[in-house]
């Protein structure tokens, strides 16, 4: 059986009265592209600095390439790449210059060295300002060497936290696609506040909220839930939502009133069948005038706002 690269059981962290990471556990394959989400203050961060050695659990076990990050800290950080959401750089450092720096600092084989900097800077479009002092750089260009830090030391696992962070559309995208690379030979735990970002590179999602897991599936598991017919008709509610009730494969359905004229209707339908244009039909010949007929698959946008909002 192959090792999990990353491997979380019943991790906790306690800040006196606060409980921030409450008996979270999960696993990470090899090779895998993680999103890892959150509000702001449920305990994704905290998790992250565990995994990265950069402080202690209150108790619980973590892993990162087989190596416990307690007690192998050393051996675990030779086999990640960490980038902070806020990155540490040297200001008075030009980029190749810093690069290099850290390279030597992680060790990175003389003989290899040269070419995982190049390699680096290409990977994260940051050769164009490899002669510029890391002060003067955008937000984004600092965001972008941070990364290329990150991947320096070609580590099994990279650690993510808001790499988008500061980057205009075509620098996001250009990110993105650098992260969508990385699947396969590198394990990545991405997070990132901006849910299609996730959609676009990740294969699963896990979200923590106020300090416990509450959900952790392959994003292809939430494009197969039932879908959500939604209407807008003009005409009485009640007798609008009586006839939507009444029609073969209609499970449920919930009305809210637009205006004086036209009600929003959500219909579910057994086995998530497609009744658009049988309820349209039906509707239309009865005099019931229709604005909108959607058919709408649940998003990842809709998971986390359902778990936003869970409680107990």
């Amino acid at each position: 059986m192959t090792q999990p690269a990353i491997q979380v059981r019943n991790l906790r962290k306690q800040y006196g009265a606060v409980l921030a990471v409450d008996d979270v556990s999960f696993e990470v394959a090899p090779g895998e592209l993680v999103g890892f989400l959150g509000q702001n203050g449920a305990g994704k961060t905290t998790t992250m600095r565990i995994l990265t050695t950069y402080m202690p659990a209150s108790s619980g076990y973590a892993s990162v390439a087989g190596y416990d990050v307690m007690y192998q800290s050393t051996e675990a950080r030779k086999n990640l790449g960490y980038l902070p959401e806020s990155v540490p750089l040297y200001p008075d450092m030009k980029v190749e210059e810093y690069l290099r720096y850290r390279a030597k600092l992680k060790q990175v084989e003389r003989t290899v060295r040269t070419t995982r900097i190049e390699y680096c800077l290409e990977r994260c479009r940051v050769r164009g300002v490899r002669n510029r002092l890391i002060g003067t750089l955008s937000k984004g260009y600092r965001q972008r060497v941070g990364l290329a830090d990150a991947m320096l030391a070609d580590p099994p696992v990279l650690v993510l936290d808001e790499p988008l962070t500061g980057l205009d559309p075509v620098q996001q995208e250009e990110t993105l696609n650098s992260i969508r690379g990385l699947a396969g030979k590198h394990t990545v735990l991405f997070s990132s506040h901006h849910l299609p970002d996730v959609e676009k590179v990740c294969d699963r999602v896990i979200i923590i909220d106020r300090g416990r897991l509450r959900f952790d599936h392959r994003l292809s598991e939430i494009a197969t839930n039932a879908p959500t017919l939604l209407l807008e008709v003009r005409g009485p509610s009640t007798e609008v939502s009586q006839l939507l009730n009444s029609q073969s494969g209609v499970a449920s359905v919930k009305s809210a009133p637009l205006d004086d004229h036209f009600h929003r209707y959500e219909i579910q339908t057994t086995d998530g069948a497609d009744l658009r244009e049988p309820l349209a039909k039906v509707l239309v010949t009865k005099g019931f005038g229709i604005r909108q007929l959607e058919l709408r698959r649940e998003t990842l946008e809709d998971v986390f706002m359902k778990v936003a909002f869970q409680r107990g």
